[in-house]
């Protein structure tokens, strides 16, 4: 939860990152890897003057500052920070795919961004998060944290 309040407070922080919305924390079984301990995800709504490669790059610096540790695929961490969408582009590099291709299969994403924005559209399936968070048949949301960020 510290890692996640944290994290919180260097978006506030930033001169080009305002906060709109914030979900409540979620505990989560891990992914892909299960033999460690559970997560805790939220999802964290913004307006920004950053371009898209300027906030990822502000996301991944704000990982190692907040002490990101590497390890391997799916493993512990301390924080893991992504970015699922960005207005309404879609985009691939070597580095950043946008909207993030694994959010349709992740209730640990789908459930607390319903909590925030369930009519947004996702940018290539031209749905609502609301209906697509209804059809997901994901298990790995455990219950919502009563503590905020």
């Amino acid at each position: 939860m510290q890692y996640l309040s944290r994290a919180v407070e260097f978006l506030k922080k930033s001169e080009n990152i305002e906060i709109l919305k914030i979900s409540s924390v979620y505990e989560t079984k891990p992914f892909g890897f299960e033999k460690q301990d559970n997560f805790l995800n939220a999802v964290v709504e913004i307006r920004t003057d950053f371009e898209l490669k300027e906030l990822f790059n502000f996301i991944k610096n704000t990982e190692k500052t907040l002490g990101r540790t590497e390890s391997f695929r799916w493993g512990p961490r301390e924080i893991d920070l992504d970015l699922l969408f960005f207005d309404d582009m879609v985009f691939s590099d070597e580095n950043i795919t946008i909207p993030h291709p694994e959010i349709v299969n992740r209730d640990f994403v789908l459930v607390p961004m319903n909590e925030i924005e369930p009519n947004f559209i996702h940018t290539e399936l031209k749905e609502k998060i609301s209906d697509i968070c209804k059809r997901h048949k994901g298990k790995t949301v455990i219950k919502k944290i009563s503590q905020r960020l």
